[in-house]
C-alpha cells in the first residue's frame, strides 16, 4: 500500500513526541488495526532521525525470548556500524552487551550487578546514538515481552530524561491484554510519568474504509459493497485488506489465515467455553445474559463459570448485563463451524425463547430478533410476520434503515407464504410503498426508485389506482432529484401533480406541488418553481392542513434570492418554524433549519449560520433523518465554519457526514468543501481525491445545479492552479462565463469570478481576464460578502492592468476582516503588501506580519511560504529572493513568460548552453523538476509582479 489510510493524528503525535524527545510513547490496538504500518510510515518520514526497530518473541505460555527486541536492534547496530563502532560509542568494556549478543565477548556471571551494567549499557548507548541527531527506538509486541525486557524498558522510560533526543515506542495489542497480564501493570505504572504519551489506535471509520478500499483496488467501491466490508471487518484494516479480492470484490468466506487468526484466541479456551460461543455466535451482536441462560438452559452458577475464560481472553466482552464478542469477524469465524442442523436448532431455539418471554431483549428489540431466527430456522410464515412487526416497530423508532432491510425481507417472502396479505393485514402493493417511504427516509434512493417502479407496475388492478400511482411517482421523483437526476425528477412530479385531483383541496395535492416546485429550481425553471409553490401554499391552505402548508411556505422561502431582503426571509423562517412545531411535524421543520442556515451563511454571518445548522443536525438526528437531511445541515455547518477559518472543525463536521454515506448529490458539496480546505493547506493529493470524489456526483446531474457546479468549478480551478496547470485553471472558470439566471447566481459567481481574476494576475493572462472582467460587470452586490469579493476583483483588476493599488487591496482586507473571514483576509494583506513593496517597504511589512499570523493560525501552508518570500524581500538589503543569483533570476523571469532556451539566449546575448546552465542551477534552488513548476512557482510567489 503506497498510502497510509486514516492515521494522520496518530503520525503527527509520534513526530510531536519525537520533536520533544525525550520521552516515551505507549502504542495499543487490536491486531490487524495498523500498529507496524504506522510505525513504517513514521520510519519513512523521521527525516534526519534514525529509527530502531525491536520486536518481542513469542514463546507460549512462558513469556517471550529474553531481551529478544534489545537483541535484534543491537545486531542491525553491529551489522552498520561493526562491533568495534558500537564499542567506541561506550565510555569503558563493551562486555555488558554480551548477554544481549555472543559478538561482545563472554556474559560471565548473572548477578543483580551484572543486570544492572547491562541496563546503563544500553542508556549510554541510546544516549550517545543520539548526540548525531533524533532517535526512536521501537518496541513491538510488548504483549509478548519476558520479565526481563519489561524490566529493561522500566528502566530506560525512567532514566531518558538527560539532553538526549531519545524517543522510545513501544506497541502492544490491547486484545491480548487480558486480566492479569503483568504488561498492564508495566503501563499504568509508565502513564504516569510526565513524559510517556499513551495512545490506543482505533478502528477506520467508513470513510476511511472507503479510502483504503480505493487504494486497494485503485476503485471507488460502491455503496452496497462498502456497506458489507465495513460491517464485517468494523474498520480493522487487516481485516478490510483480507475481505477485498484483488479485483475488488468481496470475500464471502473468510480468508484461512484470517479465520485462523480470529480463532486463535478461541481454540484455546475449555471445550465447556468453545461450545457456549457457539451458542452465543447464533445470537445478535449482542447477547443478553438472561437470554443465553434461556437457550443453553444452564443454571446461573454454570453459565458464568463457563463464560468467564472467554471474557477473560478478550474473546467476549462485557456490555452492561450481556455480553459483546470482541470483533464480528470472531462471532462470524465461530459461527461458521456450525454444522448445519446445529444452526437450524440453534436459531430454533432463540426464536422460541423469545417468543416465550421478549422482555429477554431490549425493548423494541424483540420483533427484529424474532425475525432473524425464524428466518434462519427456514420458519418462512414466522418469518414473514415477526419481518413485519419488526418494520412497523422500527418506523416507529425512526429506525428507518431498519425498517427498508425488515420490508425487504417482507417482500422476499411474500410468494412462499400462500395466505402472506391475511397473515399481515396489509396487500403486496402496500408492502412496496412502505418499503419506498423507508428507502426515501433512510437515504437509499437507488433502491426505493427500483421499489416503487415495481410498484407502479401493479397498481393498475387496485379499485384506487390513480392515488397509489399519483403516491409513488411523488416518492419515485423526489428520490430521481436527490440523486442528482432532475429532468427524470420533474417529469415524474408533473405527472403525480397530474393525477391528484385539484378539487377538492388536500394535502396530497399540496405535497405533490411542494416536490414539483423544488424539482424546477433544480432545473433552473424558477417562474414555474415558484407557481408551484405559490399555489401549493393556496392549496394547503384551503385543505387546513398545517404540515403541508409549513412545507410549501419552505418551497416558496427556497424560490426566492436570499441576498435582496435577508431579515424579512429570516422572519418568514421563523413564522414557518411556529407553524411547524404547532402542528408537531418534522420535515418542515428542518427545512427552516435548512434555509436560515443559508441565508445567514450568504449574508456573512457565519458564527450564527454554523449554530443554526448544528441545532438542526442534533434535530435530525433525533428522528432518524442524520443521513439525509442531517447531511444537508451539515454542508451548511462546514461551510460558514470554512468561512470563519475554523477548519479543523469544519472537517471533522465533513468526515462524520461523509462517514453516513449521504446521498450523492450531498456528497458533492461536501467533498467540494473538504478539498477547499486541503488545496488551502496545500495537501494537493488530498485534494486532488477531494476533487475526484465531487465531480462524479455533480457532473452526474441531469441537468447540473449550479449551486453544486459553480463551487467544484471553483475548487478545480483552485487546484489546477497550484499544481501549475493555468490552462486546465482557466478551463474551469469558462463555464462561469455562460449567461444564467437563478435566484443565489451572485453569491456563487463573485467567488469563482474572484478565482479566475486571481489565476489571470498570476500568470500575467490580460486576454483571459477580459471575458471574465466583463461578466463581472454584469453580477449586482447584494451583500457585504459579495462586496468583499467585488473589492478583490477590483485590486486584482488594477494588478492585472498593470496599476498594482495597496489601498484596494487593503479595503478588501478590511471587508474580509469585519465578515471574520481569516483566509481571504490574509491573502489581501500578503497582496497588498507585494503592492506596496516597490515604495512602502516598512507598510508592506506590517501587512506581512498580519498575514503571517493568520496563515500559521490556519495552516495554510503555501500562503504562509508566499508571506514569507515577501517578507524577505520587505527587509532592508535585501536580495534576490529564493537564493537565486540576480542572472538565475532573470532567466526564471523569461521560463515563467513561456520562453525557449534558444529565445532567452537571444534575449540575454549568451548562448544556450550557458541558460541550460542557469536553468538547471534554478531548478535544483527552487527544488523543483520541471521548468513548468519553476514558472508555477515564480507565478505563486508573485516574483516578477509589475512595479506602479
Amino acid at each position: 500500500m503506497s498510502t497510509l489510510v486514516g492515521r494522520s493524528a496518530d503520525l503527527s503525535l509520534l513526530a510531536q513526541a519525537l520533536a520533544d524527545a525525550p520521552g516515551a510513547v505507549l502504542l495499543g490496538g487490536e491486531a490487524g488495526v495498523g500498529k507496524t504500518r504506522l510505525i513504517r510510515e513514521f520510519g519513512t518520514r523521521a527525516d534526519g532521525a534514525r529509527v530502531l526497530v525491536g520486536g518481542c518473541v513469542e514463546l507460549g505460555s512462558d513469556g517471550g525470548l529474553p531481551f529478544a527486541p534489545f537483541t535484534a536492534v543491537l545486531r542491525r547496530l553491529v551489522r552498520e556500524l561493526g562491533t568495534d563502532g558500537v564499542t567506541a560509542l561506550l565510555p569503558g568494556p563493551a562486555t555488558g552487551l554480551a548477554r544481549l549478543l555472543p559478538e561482545f565477548g563472554d556474559p560471565g556471571t548473572n548477578t543483580a550487578e551484572d543486570r544492572a551494567r547491562l541496563f546503563e549499557l544500553v542508556l549510554t548507548l541510546l544516549e550517545r546514538l543520539a548526540e548525531d541527531g533524533p532517535l526512536a527506538l521501537v518496541i513491538e509486541d510488548a504483549h509478548w515481552a519476558d520479565r526481563s525486557t519489561h524490566d529493561l524498558l522500566a528502566f530506560l522510560v525512567r532514566n531518558l530524561d538527560g539532553p538526549r533526543p531519545v524517543l522510545l515506542v513501544v506497541t502492544y495489542r490491547t486484545d491480548e491484554l487480558y486480566r492479569g497480564h503483568r504488561l498492564r501493570t508495566l503501563l499504568a505504572e509508565l502513564d504516569r510519568i510526565d513524559r510517556v504519551r499513551r495512545r490506543e489506535l482505533g478502528r477506520l471509520t467508513r470513510t476511511e474504509v472507503a479510502d483504503l478500499v480505493r487504494e486497494l483496488t485503485g476503485t471507488t467501491p460502491e455503496a452496497d459493497q462498502l456497506d458489507r466490508v465495513y460491517r464485517r471487518s468494523e474498520g480493522n484494516p487487516l481485516f478490510v485488506e483480507s475481505l477485498v479480492d484483488c479485483d475488488g470484490g468481496i470475500a464471502r468466506e473468510l480468508p484461512e489465515s484470517l479465520r485462523d487468526l480470529l480463532l486463535a484466541a478461541v481454540r484455546r479456551l475449555p471445550e465447556e467455553t468453545q461450545d457456549l460461543l457457539r451458542t452465543a455466535s447464533t445470537g445478535d451482536t449482542r447477547l443478553d445474559h438472561g437470554l443465553l441462560a434461556a437457550v443453553t438452559g444452564l443454571d446461573d452458577a454454570t453459565l458464568t463459570r463457563s463464560l468467564r475464560p472467554a471474557v477473560e481472553a478478550n474473546v467476549l466482552t462485557v456490555d452492561g448485563d450481556g455480553y459483546v464478542f470482541r470483533h464480528a469477524l470472531i462471532r462470524e469465524a465461530v459461527h461458521r463451524d456450525l454444522l448445519p442442523g446445529e444452526h437450524t436448532r440453534l436459531h430454533t431455539r432463540f426464536a422460541e425463547a423469545l417468543t416465550a418471554d421478549p422482555a429477554l431483549v431490549p425493548r423494541g428489540r424483540a420483533a427484529a430478533e424474532l425475525a432473524l431466527h425464524w428466518h434462519s430456522a427456514h420458519n418462512t410464515t414466522w418469518a414473514l410476520i415477526s419481518a413485519w412487526q419488526a418494520a412497523t416497530e422500527a418506523f416507529a423508532a425512526t429506525a428507518h434503515a431498519e425498517a427498508l432491510n425488515m420490508l425487504s425481507r417482507v417482500l422476499e417472502l411474500w410468494d412462499l407464504v400462500p395466505d402472506a396479505a391475511e397473515r399481515i393485514g396489509a396487500g403486496h402493493v402496500e408492502v412496496q410503498e412502505r418499503a419506498v417511504a423507508a428507502a426515501d427516509l433512510s437515504g437509499e434512493h437507488e433502491r426505493g426508485i427500483k421499489l416503487a417502479t415495481a410498484a407502479l407496475r401493479e397498481v393498475e388492478r387496485l379499485p384506487d389506482a390513480d392515488r397509489w400511482r399519483a403516491r409513488l411517482l411523488e416518492q419515485r421523483g423526489r428520490m430521481a432529484a436527490s440523486l442528482g437526476r432532475y429532468q427524470e425528477g420533474v417529469t415524474d412530479l408533473e405527472a403525480a401533480v397530474r393525477g391528484t385531483p385539484a378539487e377538492p383541496a388536500s394535502a396530497e395535492r399540496a405535497t405533490v406541488l411542494v416536490a414539483l416546485a423544488r424539482g424546477l429550481l433544480k432545473v433552473s425553471d424558477f417562474a414555474a418553481g415558484r407557481a408551484a409553490a405559490e399555489e401549493a401554499v393556496a392549496v394547503a391552505r384551503q385543505a387546513g392542513d398545517a404540515e403541508a402548508e409549513a412545507e410549501a411556505r419552505c418551497a416558496l422561502l427556497c424560490s426566492i434570492d436570499s441576498s435582496h431582503d435577508p431579515a424579512a426571509l429570516l422572519a418568514e423562517a421563523d413564522r414557518i418554524e411556529e407553524v411547524a412545531r404547532r402542528a408537531g411535524t418534522y420535515s418542515p421543520l428542518l427545512r427552516v433549519y435548512v434555509t436560515r442556515s443559508h441565508i445567514l451563511e450568504g449574508t456573512g454571518r457565519h458564527s450564527a449560520a454554523a449554530e443554526v445548522a448544528r441545532a438542526g443536525i442534533a434535530l435530525a438526528g433525533e428522528y432518524g433523518l442524520g443521513r439525509t437531511m442531517g447531511t444537508s445541515l451539515a454542508i451548511n455547518q462546514a461551510e460558514p465554519l470554512v468561512s470563519l477559518g475554523r477548519w479543523d472543525e469544519a472537517t471533522t463536521v465533513l468526515r462524520q457526514a461523509l462517514d453516513q454515506d449521504p446521498p450523492r448529490s450531498q456528497q458533492a458539496l461536501l467533498w467540494q468543501l473538504a478539498g477547499e480546505v486541503a488545496t488551502a493547506r496545500g495537501e494537493l493529493g488530498q485534494a486532488a481525491a477531494a476533487l475526484a470524489a465531487a465531480e462524479p456526483a455533480v457532473l452526474g446531474q441531469s441537468p447540473p445545479y449550479y449551486e453544486h457546479l459553480l463551487p467544484v468549478l471553483r475548487l478545480t480551478a483552485a487546484l489546477r492552479w497550484a499544481e501549475g496547470d493555468r490552462a486546465a485553471a482557466l478551463a474551469a472558470i469558462e463555464p462561469m462565463l455562460a449567461d444564467f439566471d437563478s435566484p443565489d447566481r451572485e453569491r456563487y459567481l463573485w467567488p469563482g469570478l474572484v478565482e479566475g481574476a486571481r489565476i489571470c494576475a498570476g500568470s500575467g493572462d490580460r486576454a483571459a481576464f477580459a471575458a471574465i472582467e466583463a461578466r463581472a460587470k454584469s453580477l449586482q452586490v447584494l451583500d457585504p460578502v459579495q462586496e468583499a469579493h467585488r473589492l478583490t476583483f477590483t485590486a486584482l483588476a488594477a494588478e492585472i492592468h498593470g496599476r498594482p493599488d495597496p489601498a484596494a487591496w487593503d479595503a478588501a482586507a478590511a471587508a474580509w476582516e469585519v465578515l471574520e473571514q481569516l483566509y481571504p483576509l490574509a491573502r489581501a494583506l500578503a497582496d497588498g503588501a507585494a503592492a506596496a513593496l516597490p515604495g512602502d517597504r516598512a507598510g508592506a511589512a506590517e501587512r506581512l506580519r498580519r498575514a503571517a499570523e493568520v496563515a500559521r493560525q490556519l495552516g495554510a501552508r503555501p500562503l504562509g511560504e508566499r508571506i514569507a518570500e515577501l517578507s524577505r524581500r520587505a527587509r532592508p538589503g535585501s536580495g534576490t529572493p529564493l537564493g537565486l543569483t540576480p542572472r538565475e533570476l532573470e532567466v526564471l523571469r523569461l521560463v515563467a513568460e513561456g520562453r525557449a532556451n534558444r529565445e532567452i539566449a537571444a534575449a540575454l546575448f549568451i548562448s544556450a548552453k550557458t541558460v541550460s546552465v542557469h536553468v538547471s542551477n534554478m531548478l535544483a534552488k527552487l527544488g523543483v523538476a520541471s521548468r513548468g513548476e519553476a514558472a508555477a512557482t515564480a507565478h505563486r510567489l508573485r516574483l516578477f509582479d509589475p512595479a506602479p
